[in-house]
């Protein structure tokens, strides 16, 4: 995918310019780059994951187009507790199919955010995986995977076709907000 794809699939996702977000499996950091497009000068976006090299090269790569975006690079596994709080945003492209049991991630992803904060998936849209992608889930399933896991207002933000599996979608969905008294 091109940059104006990349960008173009979080795009309806992200809101607001600025703020605090996390890639979580950003690898050579593709969608990392696009998100810091959108949002703009003066963001912190951190980028994990397990492999250190591509965060290398992401970390230079911002340093040369986004100079005025925060970046930190953690080398950790995403599917374990991580120490992030309060996020606005969180972006999981191409990596939450790599996980059978998404439950226990979902939890610590929403524990991670504030309330009413968003989590982006970008995902190929399909429920048969393969070698390469061996948990993937289309964007009904992933309806239904939200909604177990505490998250709300789940909608669908663009589609785009793909050689493997078919095509890829992005959908957003948010940590909910704290119940008021009526």
């Amino acid at each position: 995918m091109n940059q104006g794809e990349l960008v173009g699939l979080l795009r309806d996702g992200v809101g607001a310019k600025g703020g605090r977000w996390a890639d979580l499996g950003a690898g050579e950091g593709a969608f990392t780059l696009a998100l810091a497009e959108l949002l703009g000068p003066g963001a912190d976006i951190t980028a994990v994951d397990r492999d250190a090299g591509p965060l290398r090269e992401l970390a230079e790569a911002m340093r040369k187009r986004f100079p005025a975006t925060r970046l930190d690079v953690v080398k950790a596994d995403f599917s374990r507790p991580l120490a992030l709080a309060n996020l606005d945003g969180i972006v999981m492209a191409n990596s939450l199919h790599f996980v059978r049991d998404k439950g226990p991630v979902l939890a610590h992803v929403k524990s991670m955010l504030r309330p009413g904060g968003r989590l982006i998936v970008v995902e190929y849209g399909s429920d048969r995986g393969n070698p390469w992608v061996p948990h993937p889930f289309s964007f009904d399933r992933w309806e239904q995977v939200a909604a177990e896991a505490g998250f709300e207002n789940t909608r669908l933000i663009g589609t785009v076709p793909s050689r493997y599996l078919g095509s890829m979608y992005s959908a957003v969905t948010f940590a909910p907000l704290p119940k008021t008294a009526d």
